[in-house]
């Protein structure tokens, strides 16, 4: 039975394209970049298009790209390092609806004498930028805020939210794992000091990621003991690994039209036939501020993992939230801090697209979800029964 893959914010596809640019780094162009060899010093041109490839997809300087394992490295060098570099004085601030990769270190370094302020959010996910003016007044900050949700694909207006950190003196990252790749983003006209992405969410393998800081921003290293990546990430390149993202981002940059036309257009349509045959059912966060592949929906008064489990068995693969919490029963941290009903905040999935996904695949999706929904309703204690 051939899987019909719906849960791209989790993970996604290695695309051909890149499988292809990255094999030669595995059979013949193995060398180490950072020998004095010519063997090594080829390698090494490679690494410098790839960090070029990835500068242009956010309209980046290639001197301000650093090559990671995972946004989930890149998340921790950008607030740790910062904190490490400015000292205590700075005051931390996020959000509560971040991904763990970000609000981990943040109450990490709020247990070890940071304050940390968590801003919330309003009904439909969107920050509350009266509550993060408060907090800027609080001091000098690091602020991390990621510029869309994994889980219900709601865009922060980072923009505006980064003139206020300037505005304040303070640091900005991002979290753009989500975003990069589903909708244009330049760093020269956005003052985010630094931003976070993550190979595997835009075609390319996992274990290879990039922290973009701009020029002249204050980072304590990390990793330590070697030179690598002009000193601020030492550690043997991941030649293949970082060869495959430059390929990817290069694809990624050709295909924004796409994500913002094809795939949102699919994503509509799963959305609307939801809605239309499926009672009780509401689409969680901001319906017109959302990445162009996202669709998180609540069929209320059954469990999602009866939903997903389900699902896969006639070849759907979708998620419950963010794959880093999906093992725990516990309900969406993100969908907690909407107010979502309790009757609906169990019974979320959510649906994300890519480019390769089909409109055959969004029409059996369609047809085989309300079956599921109906018969999990039938059996559910907290619906009630006519007669």
């Amino acid at each position: 039975m051939k899987t019909i893959y719906l849960d791209n914010n989790a993970t996604s596809a290695v695309a051909p394209e890149v499988i292809e640019a990255m094999m030669p780094f595995f059979r013949d162009q193995w060398g180490n970049p950072s020998s004095m060899h010519a063997f090594g010093g080829e390698v090494k041109k490679h690494i410098d298009l790839a960090r070029s490839q990835v500068a242009e997809l956010i309209h980046a300087d290639p001197s301000e790209i650093i090559f990671t394992s995972c946004g989930t490295e890149s998340d921790n060098m950008a607030i740790r390092g910062a904190a490490e570099a400015l000292g205590p004085r700075y005051n931390i601030i996020t959000t509560r609806v971040e991904h763990p990769a970000v609000l981990g270190p943040c109450r990490y370094l709020g247990e070890r004498g940071h304050r940390v302020h968590e801003i919330g959010v309003d009904s439909a996910g969107q920050l509350d930028l009266v509550q993060l003016g408060e907090a800027l007044r609080d001091g000098p900050a690091v602020v991390s805020v990621m510029w869309a949700n994994n889980e219900t694909g709601v865009i922060f207006p980072i923009p505006e939210i980064a003139a206020m950190v300037k505005a304040a003196g303070g640091i900005m990252h991002t979290d753009a794992v989500q975003a990069v790749g589903k909708m244009p983003i330049d760093v020269r006209k956005i003052p985010v000091d630094m931003l976070s992405l993550s190979g595997h969410k835009i075609h390319a393998p996992k274990g290879i990621g990039v922290l973009y800081v701009r020029k002249g921003t204050r980072l304590q290293p990390y990793m330590l003991g070697g030179h690598q990546e002009d000193s601020r990430r030492a550690g043997t390149e991941n030649v293949p690994y970082i060869v495959g993202l430059g390929r990817a981002a290069e694809l990624a940059g050709a295909s924004i039209g796409r994500e913002m036309t094809t795939v949102a257009a699919l994503r509509d349509r799963l959305e609307a036939g939801f809605l239309a045959t499926c009672p009780d059912s509401r689409v969680n966060g901001d319906r017109v501020n959302r990445l162009p592949n996202t669709l998180n929906i609540s069929f209320e008064y059954i469990e999602g993992e009866s939903i997903l489990y389900m699902m896969s068995d006639v070849g759907i693969a979708a998620s419950s939230g963010s794959a880093c919490t999906s093992g725990s029963l516990e309900p969406s941290h993100v969908l907690r801090a909407m107010g979502v009903p309790f009757t609906a905040v169990h019974g979320s999935v959510r649906f994300s697209l890519s480019r390769f996904t089909t409109a055959e695949e969004i029409e059996y999706t369609l047809k085989s979800l309300p079956p599921i929904i109906a018969k999990l309703r039938a059996i559910s204690p907290f619906v009630k029964k006519s007669g």
